[in-house]
C-alpha cells in the first residue's frame, strides 16, 4: 500500500503537459476488438487503468505492446476472440464494461462480469441492456455476469436513452457499427470522448453521423479494418491542473490541452478571480489572490463535469465566501467530503447539495482517497493545509493521473510517495 505525504504552503508555478484522456483511451482499446489486425493508438497515458485494460484484452486473445516512453499502444487483434471478461479484472475498472458491445457484435456472445471501479454511487447497466435488446440481443444477468447473445448479426434499431449515459452510448455505438441496417441513438451522450471514439470507428470504416449531438445515426457495415488514432487530451486532468493553480494562488501553463472542452469549468474559475488565457495547444491559469466562492451544478456534457466536482468543492473550502455545489450525475460522489472535513473544511451536505463555507487555511490530517478524482482533490486540498497531510489509497489516483507527484514536484509542491 502506498500513500502521499503532502506539505502545504507551496505556490504552484510552471508548465505541465497533459496526455491522452483516460475516458477515451480505454474505450478506444475496447473498440479495437471490432477489427482483426494491428491497431496503433497514440498519446496513451501511463496509468494503471491502461495496464488493466491491456491485460483484459490479452485474455480475450489480443497481443498488446505498450511503449510508455513513446506514449503508444499497439494492439494485434486476432480473427477469433474469446468472449469472457472475468471478474478479477473487471472489478477493478468500470470501463471494462465497454468490451460488451464489441464482443457481442464480433462473436455473437459476450460474458462480462458486473464492473467495479470508483465508489461514487450506483451506475446501473439498464440502459446498456435495453439498447442491446432492441438491437436483437438476448441479455441475462447470471452469477454476477452480463451474458449477451445473438443469433447471426445484430439488427439496427431506434434507441432512445432515458439519460445521456456515456457508457451506454459507447456500448451501443460499438455494437451498432457491424449491425444490419440503421441504428439511431437518441439522447446520446455528447462528451468529447464519445466524439473521439466515433472518429476512431470512422477511420476503421464505420458509417456514423451526428457525433457531438444528441442524435447519433449508424449505418451498419459488413466489416471494419484496423486503424491508427491518437487519443484526445484529457480534459479532466487539464481541469485538475487549472484548479490547482487557482487553489494555490499559482501560475500554471498547461500544454496539449483543449480549453473548448472545459468552457464552463474555466468560466467558473474566472468568476472565482483566476486569469485564464488560451495559448497555442493549451492554456494558462493564474490566480493572484484568495479565490472567491462559486456555485456549481454538475450536468452531462457540455455542463460542469461530475469528475471535476471534487475540485470545485475543494476550491470553495478555502475560498472567500460560501457556495452551493449540486451533484446531479452520481449520488455517491460526495463520499469524499467526509475526508475533506477531516482537513478542517466547513461543509454541510443535504442530499445532492453541498453547502461550503470557505476558510483561509485547512489543517493537515490523515485522509483516504475514495476514488480517482476525490484522491486528486484531496492532494490539492493538502497543498493549502498548514502542515503535512497523509493521503492513503493513492492507487486510485494512479488510475487517472500519470506521474502525478512528479509533475507536482516540478511545479514546486512538496509531495512524496511512501
Amino acid at each position: 500500500m502506498e500513500r502521499f505525504e503532502v506539505t502545504g504552503g507551496a505556490r504552484l508555478e510552471g508548465e505541465v503537459r497533459v496526455h491522452g484522456a483516460k475516458n477515451s483511451i480505454l474505450k478506444l482499446m475496447a473498440a479495437a476488438l471490432l477489427a482483426p489486425g494491428e491497431h496503433r493508438l497514440g498519446n496513451v497515458p501511463a496509468i494503471a487503468d491502461v495496464t488493466i485494460m491491456s491485460e483484459l484484452l490479452v485474455r480475450l486473445g489480443c497481443h498488446v505492446t505498450h511503449d510508455e516512453k513513446a506514449l503508444t499502444l499497439t494492439l494485434d487483434v486476432p480473427s477469433k476472440l474469446e468472449h469472457r471478461a472475468d471478474y478479477d479484472l473487471v472489478r477493478k475498472m468500470r470501463a471494462s464494461i465497454n468490451v460488451l458491445g464489441p464482443l457481442l457484435t464480433r462473436t455473437g456472445r459476450a460474458e462480462v462480469a458486473l464492473p467495479g471501479g470508483d465508489a461514487i454511487g450506483s451506475r446501473g447497466l439498464d440502459f446498456h441492456i435495453k439498447g442491446l435488446e432492441l438491437l436483437g440481443a438476448d441479455v441475462a444477468n447470471e452469477h454476477g455476469y452480463i451474458i449477451a447473445t445473438v443469433n447471426g448479426r445484430l439488427r439496427g434499431a431506434a434507441i432512445e436513452l432515458e439519460f445521456p449515459s456515456v457508457g451506454a452510448t459507447e456500448n451501443l455505438l460499438t455494437a451498432a457499427v457491424l449491425a444490419r441496417g440503421e441504428t439511431i441513438i437518441d439522447n446520446a451522450a455528447r462528451e468529447p470522448d464519445i466524439v473521439d471514439l466515433g472518429i476512431y470507428l470512422q477511420k476503421m470504416g464505420a458509417d456514423i453521423s451526428g457525433l457531438g449531438t444528441s442524435t447519433i445515426t449508424v449505418n451498419g457495415v459488413e466489416a471494419l479494418r484496423p486503424a491508427d488514432h491518437d487519443a484526445l487530451p484529457d480534459r479532466i486532468v487539464t481541469g485538475t491542473w487549472a484548479f490547482a493553480a487557482a487553489m494555490t494562488r499559482g501560475d500554471i501553463t498547461i500544454h496539449n490541452a483543449n480549453p473548448e472542452h472545459l468552457e464552463i469549468p474555466l468560466e467558473k474559475l474566472v468568476l472565482s478571480g483566476a486569469v485564464v488565457t488560451t495559448i497555442p495547444g493549451g492554456l494558462r491559469v493564474r490566480m493572484d489572490h484568495r479565490p472567491k466562492a462559486i456555485d456549481a451544478m454538475t450536468l452531462p456534457y457540455p455542463g460542469f463535469p461530475t469528475d471535476l466536482q471534487p475540485m470545485i468543492v475543494a476550491l470553495n473550502a478555502i475560498a472567500e465566501g460560501s457556495a452551493l455545489v449540486t451533484e446531479n450525475v452520481f449520488e455517491g460522489r460526495f463520499m469524499f467530503i467526509n475526508e475533506l472535513v477531516r482537513l478542517g473544511a466547513d461543509i454541510t451536505t443535504d442530499g445532492h447539495h453541498a453547502f461550503v463555507k470557505g476558510r483561509e487555511v485547512l489543517s493537515s490530517a490523515p485522509v483516504a482517497a475514495t476514488d480517482i478524482r476525490a484522491g486528486a482533490a484531496l492532494v490539492l486540498a493538502a497543498l493549502v493545509c498548514d502542515g503535512t497531510t497523509i493521503i492513503e489509497d493513492v492507487y486510485h489516483v494512479d488510475r487517472g493521473y500519470p506521474k502525478f507527484e512528479e509533475q507536482l514536484r516540478a511545479l514546486g509542491a512538496t509531495i512524496e510517495r511512501i
